[in-house]
């Protein structure tokens, strides 16, 4: 039996790789976009295309389908600007909590829901899942308001909903059109002006792509 998914963000650089992975999978994919998105991506893989909002609850009830075998939460405000931390609030939060809900209305058998490495926050050492999310008390919108969204989620398995939680790095590979490719490209052409110290870990978008796939099996 071909098993169903709907996904959020379907239009962003990790969604378009899910969707495509799910697609050639055989799965039959719903895929939310907002109204205003570019669908020029999108449209070349064989998928139903629905428009809608995280933050607009109304929106996502008519947009996703019943008895779902998986919700994919990929959308999400992953600006570092503080000016938009009320518009993070949001989206990473409210939008959050309202899939989590529609989900659970829905009857969808397994959400999966993209956070990030980030929410950890400054560790000391080393550390595994079991740490503390100190980006809950970040000043950085970003870290902050995906804290605060994977509370959503475990305030809803709480409730009942299947839940799983995934946590990537810096993401870079196909369809990233602003995030470190941009960076690079500026590399290229010998365009950037200078950049700080420091380090971070990154990951391929096609095995957190991957990961999602095993995060549902």
């Amino acid at each position: 039996m071909t098993k169903t998914a709907f996904v959020s963000g379907a239009t962003g650089f990790l969604g378009l790789n899910l969707v495509r992975l799910l697609t050639e999978q055989g799965w039959a994919v719903t895929a939310l976009h907002r109204p205003s998105s570019n669908l020029n991506y999108l449209k070349r893989l064989p998928v139903t295309l629905v428009a809608g909002e995280i933050e607009e609850a109304v929106s996502l009830e008519r947009a996703m389908p019943e008895g779902l075998d998986a919700v994919f939460h990929v959308a999400g405000d992953v600006s570092f600007w503080s000016g938009h931390r009320a518009r993070q609030l949001r989206t990473n939060v409210e939008g959050t909590r309202n899939m989590v809900r529609t989900a659970r209305r829905k009857g969808a058998a397994r959400f999966i829901h993209t956070s990030t490495i980030a929410v950890y926050g400054q560790q000391p050492g080393a550390f595994d899942e079991t740490a503390p999310h100190l980006g809950r008390s970040s000043p950085i919108g970003y870290l902050h308001s995906k804290a605060l969204a994977e509370e959503e989620v475990e305030k809803a398995v709480a409730e009942g909903l299947d839940a799983v939680i995934l946590n990537p790095a810096n993401i870079v590979g196909p369809y990233d059109l602003s995030n470190w490719s941009r960076l690079f490209r500026l590399v290229a052409e010998d365009k950037l002006p200078g950049i700080p110290p420091g380090r971070a870990p990154f990951c391929h978008v096609a095995e957190v792509a991957k990961a999602h796939l095993a995060a549902f099996e």
